[in-house]
């Protein structure tokens, strides 16, 4: 590496560990300081700031991979988290969420069910859920970062004891920025996490706008054309993937038939499927959840989900379009015509591109701003599950009444237990892809039937909820073992099978026995206390099932009008897909020079923005603060 690239690189890490360290301060004050920034953080910042959090290098990599090998349609690879459930939360539920005016996802709970002991239950159970999650991202991190850095950076720092090899090179770089990262997070909880996080994302826009600008001027249209075919270019798409690929590049058509999306149209419509519920469900207790209950207002909080699609998916699509084009060019001749292709040669792709294609001082910028994607993403969940184990199981259960000092103290204890956990999770994980399709397909699938029903269904109580979750975390709990230990069952047998079938594709399964959990606990035990609805539904004032709570509350106040909004919600959630895709396919017809494509993306966006500003901004803007 360059001394210009290394300079770039140390300047970056220490700027990020000052400004970090240096707002810590503000974080003293108390809970609500440390974990949600005192509730005074601008819109703007913390929708800078989750957006930034999104931008992981884990994610980029996979995401590199996936437009390398199938092409502009990949976008919809992205629906596996789901990435719209962003839209759900811009046009609806930032707005029902923020209205509660706590801390956390568990606490919220609580007002949902009650203090009794179903609503402990659930309490305690999506608290554990939280922790589980952080600890399966950690892992994701610390497997997507160490890999990255042993292709890019030039020493060969492994740790042994006399024979004994007790981490490898690419562990031990994971270790380090992952120990540089935890430094600033915990001494200075929301306030650092927000503060790093607008530096970091300043420092990803410009990255991605260098090496989009780079591909665009080094590498020409002919080049890309060669390589290439009019499939790959194209987002449509019939029950079966055509061929991708011309036959000189056939590996990568057999890669595609192993890796369980060859039936796109079932894969795109489980995603879908699973997307509506997990994106009405609301998002997983963790980061994202804690930018919207920090944001000053109700109103703030819908504009902060809204800021952060529009800030995230240009920016960070440049830089993906960039790398892959020049690995089309550099790469794809040469991998094109190997044997035995895999995932793991999709995900050293970009380390790479970055390693052995990008200029002096171009690749110093894209590597801080990668490593910023890291960092950022690691610091959020690391703040967001340390919340939950000190305000929702700690403060609660162990000891309820402490100083500030004290509860800080623990934060910093369990901010440290998290990451130990994670990181002792990433040394027996098979690939970033493997976790990947675990967290997104059955750890969140698992959430889904549960936290669709609470805000929908009336009757639903907090033992549904907690025998709902316990369900769906212990199916993904089996699907996981399953997964890492597939080589040691017998081919043919039940379990292989299982082990085998992409995690998507079980979903349904899960939500089923998730479901049966959820409907079983909930019609064995009573109802909630109906003054618990009562508060619930006045403040928060979902649409669903409530009409004996409405009946209950219109007998208390004739001018209580229930939401009518579904559909409205539905039209504006449809729109915003479609807004946010268009988002993401504009960089990537742009920089491989499909003009009449990126002018189709570009009205698309216009469009879809246009009719936004009406049918969701305005309604945002009546809003009273």
């Amino acid at each position: 590496m360059d001394v210009i690239d290394s300079s770039i690189i140390v300047i970056y890490v220490l700027l990020t560990l000052l400004v970090g360290i240096w707002v810590s301060k503000k974080a003293s004050k108390g809970l609500d300081s440390y974990f949600l920034g005192g509730k005074n953080i601008k819109w703007y910042y913390l929708g800078l700031s989750n957006g930034s959090g999104m931008f992981d290098v884990s994610g980029t990599t996979w995401m590199v991979g996936m437009l390398f090998l199938y092409g502009a349609k990949s976008f919809m690879h992205m629906w596996l988290w789901p990435v719209f459930n962003q839209v759900f939360l811009m046009m609806f539920l930032a707005v029902w969420i923020r209205r509660s005016n706590i801390m956390t996802g568990s606490e919220w709970i609580l007002t949902r069910f009650g203090d009794g002991k179903a609503g402990r239950a659930s309490h305690s159970i999506i608290a554990i859920f939280a922790v589980i999650s952080a600890v399966g991202f950690i892992a994701y991190f610390f497997e997507g970062v160490g890999k990255f850095l042993m292709i890019i950076l030039p020493w060969n720092i492994p740790l042994e004891l006399g024979d004994v090899l007790l981490l490898t090179s690419e562990q031990s770089y994971a270790l380090i920025i992952i120990a540089l990262t935890t430094i600033y997070t915990v001494k200075g909880g929301m306030f650092s996490v927000v503060a790093t996080e607008v530096l970091q994302y300043i420092i990803m826009v410009i990255a991605g706008i260098l090496i989009a600008g780079y591909a665009f001027f080094a590498i020409s249209d002919v080049e890309i054309n060669v390589v290439i075919s009019e499939e790959w270019r194209t987002i449509f798409f019939g029950s079966e993937l055509g061929t991708h690929w011309d036959a000189k590049f056939k590996a990568f058509d057999d890669l595609i038939d192993t890796q369980g999306y060859k039936m796109f149209g079932a894969f795109v419509g489980m995603s879908l499927l699973k997307g509506f519920f997990a994106s009405i469900a609301g998002p997983v207790p963790s980061f994202d959840f804690q930018r919207i209950l920090s944001t000053r207002t109700v109103k703030e909080a819908a504009y902060m989900s809204g800021f952060t699609n529009l800030v995230l998916y240009i920016p960070r699509y440049l830089l993906i379009s960039g790398i892959v084009v020049i690995a089309l060019v550099v790469l794809a001749p040469e991998m094109g015509t190997g044997q035995g292709l895999s995932s793991d040669d999709l995900e050293v792709i970009l380390p790479k591109v970055v390693n052995d294609h990008i200029p002096v001082g171009v690749k110093g910028l894209l590597l801080a701003g990668l490593l910023a994607a890291f960092m950022s993403t690691f610091s959020a969940f690391v703040n967001a599950s340390s919340a939950y184990i000190v305000n929702d199981i700690y403060k609660k259960y162990v000891k309820p009444k402490a100083t500030n000092r004290h509860y800080i103290k623990i934060s910093h204890a369990a901010s440290f237990a998290v990451v130990a956990l994670g990181v002792f999770m990433g040394f027996f994980a098979e690939s970033i892809n493997s976790l990947t399709l675990w967290i997104s397909s059955a750890l969140y699938g698992g959430y889904v039937a549960a936290n669709f029903l609470k805000w929908v269904w009336w009757r639903f109580n907090g033992w549904g909820y907690f025998w709902g979750m316990l369900a769906g975390l212990f199916i993904a709990t089996v699907q996981f073992f399953l997964d890492q230990s597939k080589m040691h069952f017998v081919e043919g047998s039940w379990l292989y099978q299982i082990s085998n079938t992409q995690a998507i594709y079980l979903f349904p399964l899960i939500f089923g026995f998730s479901l049966l959990g959820c409907y079983l606990g909930t019609y064995f035990t009573k109802p909630t206390d109906m003054g618990v609805l009562k508060s619930f539904y006045k403040s928060v004032r979902p649409w669903g099932w409530w009409r004996p709570v409405y009946n209950c509350l219109r007998v208390e106040d004739t001018t209580f009008q229930r939401n009518k909004d579904f559909w409205l919600d539905m039209m504006n959630c449809l729109i915003g897909i479609v807004w946010q895709s268009s988002m993401i396919v504009l960089p990537i017809y742009l920089l491989i020079r499909d003009y009449p494509k990126t002018i189709i993306a570009l009205i698309v966006f216009l469009a879809t923005t246009l009719i936004l500003k009406y049918t969701w901004l305005d309604r945002v803007k009546k809003i009273p603060n």
